[in-house]
């Protein structure tokens, strides 16, 4: 068996070891407030964090300013609750319109 295969296999059992243990374990293990306060602050601390390097860099350097500025109408439509077909289109026809005008 190669390596390869090997770390596919084992990322395979991890996966589904923490899928299993969420419903195995759920009313057993009683996590405090100030825990969960904490787990949903990492969790939007990751996701923000996600969203800048995936809205900012491209190869290891900057983007440009069409996408950031496409993630930013994409963000303020979803914020105003619009449809998400209209944010999508949005935010990819203001990136699209930038990239056109030549703004990189």
């Amino acid at each position: 068996m190669s390596a390869t295969v090997a770390m596919i296999l084992a990322l395979a059992v991890g996966t589904y070891a923490f899928r299993l243990v969420g419903p195995a374990l759920h009313g057993r293990v009683e996590l405090p407030a100030r825990v969960q306060e904490l787990l949903s602050a990492g969790a939007i601390v990751l996701l923000t964090a996600l969203l800048a390097t995936g809205a900012l860099t491209e190869g290891g350097g900057f983007a440009g300013w069409a996408r950031p500025a496409g993630v930013l109408v994409g963000a303020v439509l979803a914020w105003r609750r619009a449809p998400f077909v209209v944010v999508v289109l949005g935010a990819a026809g203001t990136a699209a319109m930038l990239r056109a005008a030549g703004v990189a």
